[in-house]
């Protein structure tokens, strides 16, 4: 009894320091502000004109770097490539970079001395059951920063192939209207925002800027890695190549999206009783025996 009423004090007394930290850190920084603020304000000397640097800055940046570097000390070849490949299929988002998922790894590997106690003490586990639930917690703790990042790449992967069927039959509209393929991508970019639309403004500033229509397209084929829009791709290049009028592959890819968009639906309108199956025998049939067979057991059982 003692000992869950110590480790309950010392957590209430360190979320009590965190939070008197982060008021008095908070006043700080909105001091600074207003500072920032004053017309003719002097800073004296360097340590005033650090301190009025973010917190973040100041605190967080030195360590992140710090844990960075002694991450990419141990990382194995190659990996970074990987992470750094799978950011640019995820979109790059803002909040992520190859520094901060080699440091989230490194705080997973460090995890485990956080999950012992958790365990062993503030849940009470013990024996075998103790060491898998620590195990599993200590696993998911390191694979964490993959898995998010994976699942931010099948997202972006679907929400494109989604939308390239919409975004072929608007191609179409405006290019048979008497737009060029460029101008049509443009107008329909910012008629239908979303992932595939920041890729093609993404690919006509690589144009504009001198690469050739075709290098900016491999470039965004990269970036995506998804088969419908490869296909598309491909059309385009072959068009340009032979030159094939634009207008007639659009619309002949168009129309291959959607036989493409319905066969999908299809196929897993066709996996539904398969996925059904498990709930129906472990949830669903259960409840109906026990309602159904349970009167005449009750039944039989009076009778006896």
């Amino acid at each position: 009894m003692l000992v869950p009423l110590i480790i309950l004090a010392t957590v209430a007394a360190v979320l009590l320091a965190a939070v008197v930290t982060f008021v008095t850190v908070q006043e700080r920084i909105e001091v600074r502000d207003s500072l920032r603020r004053l017309d003719g304000y002097q800073i004296q000397g360097v340590r005033d004109q650090e301190m009025l640097a973010p917190i973040d800055k100041r605190v967080i940046a030195p360590l992140v770097g710090g844990l960075t570097g002694f991450a990419r000390r141990f990382t194995p070849q190659g990996y970074v490539d990987q992470v750094r490949q799978k950011l640019i299929l995820a979109g790059s988002p803002p909040s992520l970079d190859v520094d901060k998922i080699l440091v989230l790894k490194l705080l997973g590997i460090v995890s485990g001395l956080v999950w012992i106690p958790v365990v062993f003490v503030l849940l009470g586990l013990d024996g075998f059951f103790g060491i898998v639930v620590l195990g599993f917690l200590w696993v998911v703790s390191f694979l964490a920063p993959d898995l998010t990042l994976t699942n931010r790449i099948e997202a972006r992967q679907k929400e494109i192939g989604r939308q390239l069927p919409d975004v072929l039959d608007l191609l179409v509209i405006s290019v048979e209207a008497g737009l060029g393929f460029e101008q049509a991508i443009d107008r329909v970019s910012v008629a239908v925002p979303g992932s595939l639309s920041d890729e093609f403004r993404r690919m006509l500033q690589e144009t504009r800027i001198g690469a050739s229509q075709a290098q900016a397209l491999r470039a965004m084929e990269e970036r995506t890695d998804v088969p419908e829009l490869r296909s598309f791709i491909l059309a385009m290049l072959q068009a340009d190549t032979f030159g094939v009028s634009i207008a007639r592959i659009l619309r002949t890819q168009a129309e291959d999206m959607r036989q493409r968009r319905r066969v999908k639906a299809q196929e897993q309108a066709q996996k539904a009783p398969v996925k059904m199956l498990f709930p129906l025998v472990f949830c669903i049939f259960p409840s109906i025996f026990l309602v159904v067979l349970y009167p005449a057991f009750k039944s039989i059982s009076d009778a006896l």
